[in-house]
């Protein structure tokens, strides 16, 4: 088992190069970067437009000295072989580099944007899988019954509708019309000089809106899944077994089937819930006005941030190929007969 988890960290290391070589040349050739915006905005008059009407330029009408100090002055005066055996040297180091827009440390970023993106990740993981199993349990047992086609319908169609329309549906009624929650923010003005109780319960409901949107899509493969791994394994005879023995349903249920149904769910329990951090959250932060990581991300390719972009980009890629090996490292947990030595 030794030999094979240092066997895939190695791997990850050349894939993790081509992602960033892959990213860092697709930058090279993206026209409008951090330097162009600065040319444009010192271009620009008092209200924020460009006298003339906006066009781009280049450095047309820039002294040419001036030009230099301004690549200098964003790490852009060296070739691109140089620049990105810089970035992987400060990779290494686990310096993701100081952001263009922001003038912070990328890393200060990703902290002060993480609890939002947290907020978000765990109650949708939680509570998506406290529905999903007891559900597709139960439907499992039911297989075929009214219950089953009417809760196979729900699920379906909330699999159906985008997180961003259900969210925008949301607003609209209970945020909008009702009035029964806020329309934005993850706190209220005045958080800090509440009391405990009050902090809680202002935190619970002004997520329960981007949450709500969050689950309704998140839950129905974790649902479906859980159905076909215990309708799987109730077909087997050993449970026939068990019931021969005198056990009841729920003995054979919980303690025979539901166990050996497990490993399909354990094994992507990982990797379900660092997706639920870093994946589909843009549309939701936005719509809800929730300052986090997908926010962040989105704002950093339209602004050129190359340092966030390609600094997140590493952190999140890395993250991820570490869960890919917990999740298979589950398999041998749930299942001992698993070797992945031979």
């Amino acid at each position: 088992m030794l030999g094979y988890i240092l066997k895939r960290l190695l791997l990850m290391i050349p894939t993790l190069l081509g992602v960033l070589l892959f990213t860092f040349v697709i930058v090279q050739f993206v026209p409008g970067g951090p330097v162009e915006q600065y040319l444009a905005e010192s271009r620009a008059g008092p209200g924020g437009a460009e006298t003339g009407g906006f066009s781009y330029r280049g450095g047309e009408g820039v002294d040419a000295r001036r030009l230099e100090e301004i690549k200098a002055l964003y790490g852009f005066d060296k070739p691109a072989h140089e620049r990105f055996l810089q970035m992987l040297g400060q990779f290494a180091r686990f310096d993701l580099g100081r952001s263009f827009m922001h003038n912070k440390d990328v890393w200060q970023l990703i902290k002060e944007k993480l609890p939002v993106s947290i907020s978000l990740g765990l109650w949708t993981f939680f509570i998506s899988y406290l529905i999903a199993v007891p559900l597709g349990v139960a439907k499992a047992v039911r297989a075929g019954s009214r219950f089953d086609f009417v809760t196979t319908l729900l699920v379906l169609v909330g699999y159906a509708v985008p997180g961003f329309v259900l969210g925008v549906i949301l607003l609209v009624v209970f945020g909008g019309q009702l009035e029964w929650f806020p329309l934005r923010g993850l706190t209220s003005p005045g958080w800090e000089e509440m009391g405990w109780g009050q902090r809680v319960a202002d935190y619970l409901w002004h997520i329960a809106l981007p949450v709500t949107a969050m689950v309704a899509g998140s839950f129905a493969v974790t649902t479906l899944l859980t159905k076909n791994a215990v309708l799987e394994e109730i077909r087997k005879q050993y449970v026939l077994t068990a019931y021969a023995k005198g056990l009841d349903q729920r003995q054979v249920l919980w303690g025979h089937v539901f166990r050996n149904a497990l490993i399909p769910i354990v094994t992507g329990f990982p990797a379900a819930f660092i997706g639920a951090f870093f994946a589909g959250s843009l549309l939701i932060e936005t719509l809800f006005t929730l300052d986090g990581l997908g926010l962040l991300g989105y704002e950093s390719i339209i602004r050129r941030d190359y340092p966030v972009v390609l600094g997140t980009l590493h952190l999140f890629t890395l993250i991820g190929l570490l869960t890919k090996l917990v999740s298979d490292l589950c398999y041998v947990w749930v299942d001992p007969r698993v070797k992945f030595d031979g």
